[in-house]
């Protein structure tokens, strides 16, 4: 116990946290806080706390899987938001960067995506069970940051706004030829289609998304979408406007550069391309190893830093960028807490172990954006400089009168 004692008398200060070892001994971290309500577990075996130490994120996901780490008083998300909250993004903290050290390697590796590895790294995560996702999606199925815009209360709400948000910025026009990359479940194409006459593809690499895209489009009888199993670097033709929501978070850093190519060659000369993404604040960094190895392989979230680069050597413009701070925040707290109350839903459809991690995930995910430097960013390109109106205002008024916009 002797080295996870000593990491965490190292950075806990706000908040307490109760640990018992495995011979029954209690030791105390940091102080009691106003803000946050004491929290309580219990490790197994000397050899867990030590795992948790010499690699804290890893070493903590799996034992909370496993049951290795049981928590007595507070839930995982109270936990790992006390932990994250000592760890958070600012100008001086030693272990925090100590710890991003450790995983940068790893990260680079993880981030090689050739077209084989990205299908099989979509389907670890994607191609989960359908019912997985209607426990707790919103009807859209969005499977991203929704718009916590002022007034808006409800997860189904904050997707529409964000379905809404995301058509004003793309000008839609009648009888344009839309790109949808990394189409999910089909939800936006289809929002873009309905809302504009705009024909729209979706592409995708999940199988079963694909499948649930395509029937759904069917049984809403819509003829202006068609979604295909395809990697976008083999696409051709021309689109008057492409965007990209939730996918480029598994591009791979090494593979930037080809995919704004990739978009660059698909767009037409008047086109409009958004991109919607989780990014840093803090800099170029690493997706953590429990993340890497259970949830997103092959994941990382950029820094801005790393993106423009790749955008200006494609010789696009960047006519906007919009920062979603928070919103992500509220968009996995919504997620956590409709997963809690179908705890016995998820368990029946897998068991205790997956449950326990998906409930790791969506509660580090959320520290994420709560407690380090993750945010959301929309980036909208042209090829031209004139391919819009000059002022925002544009995005504004049409975002008003269309479904779900805000005011």
């Amino acid at each position: 116990m002797w080295l996870f004692d000593r990491l965490f008398k190292r950075f806990m200060q706000d908040g307490e946290l109760v640990v018992i070892d495995p011979a029954g001994g209690k030791g105390r971290y940091g102080r009691p806080s106003a803000t946050r309500a004491p929290v309580r577990i219990r490790l197994a075996d000397n050899a867990t706390a030590r795992a948790i130490a010499l690699n804290p994120a890893l070493g903590a996901g799996e034992a909370f899987m496993d049951g290795r780490l049981v928590m007595e008083e507070g839930d995982v998300f109270a936990l790992l938001d006390l932990v994250t909250h000592n760890l958070r993004w600012e100008r001086d903290n030693p272990v925090r960067f100590t710890l991003w050290r450790q995983a940068r390697l790893a990260a680079w590796w993880d981030g090689i995506n050739f077209e084989r590895r990205s299908k099989r790294n979509v389907a670890h995560h994607y191609d989960l069970d359908d019912r997985l996702y209607d426990l707790f999606l919103d009807p859209h199925r969005q499977y991203s940051c929704a718009y916590w815009a002022p007034g808006i209360t409800t997860l189904e709400a904050a997707q529409e706004a964000k379905l809404a948000h995301i058509a004003a910025k793309l000008d839609l026009k009648p009888g344009q030829r839309v790109l949808d990359i990394g189409c999910g479940w089909g939800g936006l194409a289809r929002y873009l289609h309905k809302v504009s006459g705009a024909q729209v593809t979706g592409i995708t690499l999940s199988e079963e998304q694909l499948k649930y895209a395509r029937a759904e489009a069917v049984r809403q009888g819509l003829t202006g979408v068609d979604y295909q199993l395809i990697d976008y670097r083999q696409m051709s033709g021309q689109f008057d406007r492409i965007v990209s929501v939730g996918m480029f978070e598994h591009v791979g850093l090494p593979h930037y550069q080809q995919f704004f190519d990739t978009v660059e060659r698909l767009l037409a000369t008047d086109g409009v391309a958004l991109l919607h993404t989780i990014a840093r604040a803090d800099g170029p960094g690493a997706t953590d190893p429990w993340t890497a190895k259970y949830i997103f392989p092959g994941g990382y979230s950029p820094a801005l830093s790393q993106i423009v680069p790749a955008v200006e050597r494609a010789w696009l413009w960047i006519t906007d960028i919009e920062v979603l701070r928070l919103h992500y925040a509220h968009t996995l707290k919504a997620w956590y807490d409709r997963c809690a109350a179908q705890e016995d839903a998820i368990t029946a459809l897998y068991d205790a172990r997956f449950y326990r991690m998906w409930m790791f995930y969506l509660a580090a995910a959320w520290c994420a954006f709560a407690n380090d430097g993750h945010m959301n960013v929309q980036i909208q390109m042209t090829k031209r400089r004139d391919a819009l109106p000059l002022a925002r205002d544009y995005m504004r008024d049409v975002e008003k009168g269309l479904p779900g916009g805000a005011p």
